[in-house]
Formats: C-alpha cells, structure tokens, sequence
C-alpha cells in the first residue's frame, strides 16, 4: 500500500508541478454519493485559456475527507495504474510489480536528494 501511495503521490505532484505559476484552479463544483464519497470539480485554465479539468475523488474517513483518486481530463490516475498493475502481475508476478515500485520510488528518492543537494550548494 505504501509504495502505491507513494507512486501516486509523486505521480499526482508531477503533473500539478507542470502547470507555471500564471495558470488559475477554479473550482467549478461537487457532488455526494452518499454520506461516504465526494467528487470535488476544478479546472486548471492555463495563460493562454486551455481549460483542463481535474476531478478529487474523496472519501469520508473519521471525521475527515480523504482525497483517494484524481481524474485529469476524465483519466483517473487509480484506474490507469490498476491497469498497468494487471498487466504486469499477468506478464510475470506480483513480487515484479513491487520491485518496479520499489525501483521507482527509489528513483524518485534520489532524484529528490539530487534536487536537495544542488538548492543547497546555490
């Protein structure tokens, strides 16, 4: 569970971090399933007026609301690593899909110290 949250977190702050500072997120509404679930609806308009739409999918948890998918342009980032998780586990096996995680969680981490190092010798 871990190594996926990871994955997906870095994954999610990747294509936030593609957006430049002179784009907007307007928030453009939501909706409940429910008492448990959430859609919350935004779009990101970029400096020259794409608009692309970026979907929160939560979930209520102690008192809280938990974000546990994000849909960019209709593309849930959930969906699309369940799919490349299938196809790899089919392909070869479990313990495969969780040495690439690993392998990637361990490239996102010395990237990160990459990026630590060079800040800090400015």
């Amino acid at each position: 569970m871990q190594l996926f949250a990871d994955l997906l977190e870095r994954s999610y702050i990747g294509k936030i971090e593609m957006f430049s500072g002179g784009d907007r997120i307007q928030y453009t509404g939501e909706m409940l399933d429910g008492e448990q679930v959430a859609v919350v609806r935004t779009r990101i308009v970029t400096k020259n007026g794409t608009e692309i739409p970026v979907d929160y999918r939560l979930h209520h948890v102690a008192d809280r609301w938990l974000v546990y998918d994000v849909a960019i342009e209709g593309v849930s980032l959930v969906a699309n690593y369940r799919a490349q998780f299938n196809k790899i586990i089919q392909r070869s096996s479990f313990q495969q899909l969780m040495a690439q995680l690993a392998a990637k969680r361990d490239e996102g981490q010395d990237a990160d110290g990459s990026l630590t190092k060079r800040a800090s010798q400015k």
